[in-house]
């Protein structure tokens, strides 16, 4: 049986765009952009022969080019990230990307009912609308569930965050020092009932978790916000990062 030069060559053309659709996938996650450019010219000598493709490869590096500068990083399962990671030396621009682009983490305040041993829990949290973060998380939370309970009682508390769940981690163990985490140290107190703060803890909340507005009434949801007092952050080797409270929420980006 005699293969057919054809299909073979069309064949060959399609592994061709898959491996350049995957490499400009994983570029897009993991390197920076001069690395990009070199690499797929590299790429196109190699593998692009047809004006068809060539137009389809053009295409899709200057969309690649358009997404980068406009600060549209990437995607992480199915959604945006809206701003690239910062460099590790700026921590308080790895802090507030930590906040901002994640959209839950491990909410601890101090048991009642067990001996005061910290309780860690799961929440869902904003700290603003998209793209209009302010730095400080808000939460909400029912005194049905043992988190806002114990706030009552003592509001010190504890929220952490990692960058793992955002997915710009790779295969890189979530307690690598390059995988960053912060926890934010402070007072877990309701927010305001009928002030502004409380329009702007709703619609920031709403706005990333739009299940949360068909929550129960009747289970008492109210919204709570952590007043930060200490931060402890690590993005590098070599330690936790020096970051002042007033250098965290007044950082412009």
């Amino acid at each position: 049986m005699t293969s057919n030069p054809s299909a073979e060559n069309w064949v060959s053309t399609i592994y061709s765009i898959w491996d350049l659709g995957f490499l400009l996938y994983r570029h897009l996650l993991f390197f920076p952009i001069y690395t990009h450019l070199i690499q797929f010219l590299v790429l196109f000598h190699l593998k692009m022969a047809s004006g068809i493709f060539r137009g389809l490869f053009y295409y899709l590096f200057f969309v690649y080019l358009a997404f980068s500068f406009v600060g549209l990083q990437n995607f992480v399962l199915g959604r945006l990230i809206f701003v690239s990671k910062p460099d590790p030396d700026n921590a308080a621009a790895t802090a507030r990307w930590l906040v901002s682009q994640n959209s839950w983490g491990i909410l601890s305040t101090i048991s009642s009912d067990f001996g005061g041993a910290p309780f860690g829990n799961v929440v869902s949290f904003s700290d603003g609308p998209p793209n209009e973060g302010q730095g400080i998380p808000y939460f909400y939370l029912t005194t049905l569930d043992p988190t806002a309970k114990y706030a009552i009682s003592d509001e010190r508390a504890s929220f952490t965050l990692s960058e793992y769940p955002i997915g710009t981690c790779g295969k890189i163990d979530p307690e690598n020092p390059t995988c960053a985490k912060i926890t934010l140290i402070g007072k877990l107190k309701q927010v305001e009932p009928n002030s502004k703060e409380v329009e702007f803890a709703k619609t920031s909340l709403f706005s990333k978790h739009a299940e949360m507005k068909n929550w129960p009434k009747d289970h008492d949801f109210r919204f709570y916000k952590l007043v930060i007092e200490s931060i402890f952050l690590i993005d590098w080797f070599g330690g936790p990062k020096p970051l002042t409270v007033d250098q965290y929420l007044h950082f412009k980006p």
